[in-house]
């Protein structure tokens, strides 16, 4: 445990979910560390200031993360607190990414209108859900949709559209299980692979301060998000692409849009590998 007196600070962006999730990481490394203090710096993202933009054909790689990478990069900041989903596979020269906090539940859940068996309108901004549910509804029409959490909530119970599709974890962090007029339906992982990453809080530092952090961090959740971004790289998505990996109980659920739904089972040498080996069997699975 590090002994030293510091003042850590942290950058985040502005949404609820995002102050929540970094809360939870000044808690867990204020356990750890309890000669450390903190300081919270809140920030805007190209994404949150765009709302109108579509994340799909705006080019949505880094645009809730780069801010927050530049300003560690720039010394502004210590640490930045990331849903390790938004994260891309590539970090800024001197920057590295710490280690995760223990994962929430990382599925994704179908919120749907009460009155409403069959959504005909489904809204999202993630081509992820969009390509892996058009089978399952297979009649529906698609939209997007931008906002926080309780945006998107309030404009699916005011009919913007029949349903839309969110991350389990965001709202067991922001403490909803529900909300009026609509039904929270949780989708098989064979239905819908979560995005890489999914579900874990992701702490990103400069180089120099990774293996301090790492030491307090989760290596469980380590090794599944490690794995699951491997094959994110492998396959050259990106977290706002139609590509997604999720690694539980020895198995690596991956969905790519060109080759559809695959489980590989993973050997438990490999899980234990570091970053560059798990790419190189992730790249040999995929060739």
């Amino acid at each position: 445990m590090p002994e030293e007196k510091r003042t850590i600070r942290v950058v985040t962006r502005k949404s609820p979910l995002a102050m929540r999730q970094t809360e939870i990481a000044i808690e867990a490394l204020g356990a750890a560390c309890p000669h450390w203090d903190f300081e919270l710096i809140p920030m805007s993202t190209t994404g949150d200031e765009r709302l109108a933009w579509s994340l799909e054909t705006s080019g949505g790689k880094g645009l809730f993360t780069s801010a927050l990478e530049e300003a560690i990069v720039k010394g502004d900041g210590d640490l930045a607190v990331h849903s390790s989903k938004d994260l891309p596979t590539e970090m800024p020269e001197g920057v590295v990414l710490a280690g995760f906090l223990p994962r929430a539940p990382a599925g994704d859940l179908l919120i749907i209108r009460e009155s409403v068996t069959e959504p005909a309108l489904i809204a999202t901004s993630s081509p992820r859900r969009r390509a892996q549910l058009k089978a399952v509804y297979p009649n529906a029409a698609w939209k997007e949709i931008r906002g926080n959490v309780n945006t998107r909530l309030r404009k699916i119970s005011e009919g913007e559209a029949e349903a839309t599709v969110m991350a389990q974890a965001g709202l067991y962090r922001l403490g909803i299980d529900h909300y009026e007029g609509l039904r929270f339906l949780p989708i098989p992982i064979t239905r819908s692979v979560p995005a890489a990453g999914q579900g874990a809080i992701g702490l990103q530092v400069r180089a120099e301060d990774g293996p301090v952090f790492a030491s307090l961090l989760c290596e469980q959740t380590a090794r599944a998000v490690h794995l699951e971004r491997a094959y994110l790289a492998a396959m050259g998505g990106g977290c706002h692409s139609a590509t997604a990996a999720h690694f539980t109980d020895g198995q690596l659920h991956v969905f790519d849009e060109a080759t559809g739904y695959r489980c590989l089972e993973v050997p438990e040498e490999v899980s234990h590998l570091n970053p560059t080996g798990m790419t190189e069997w992730v790249a040999e699975q995929v060739s």
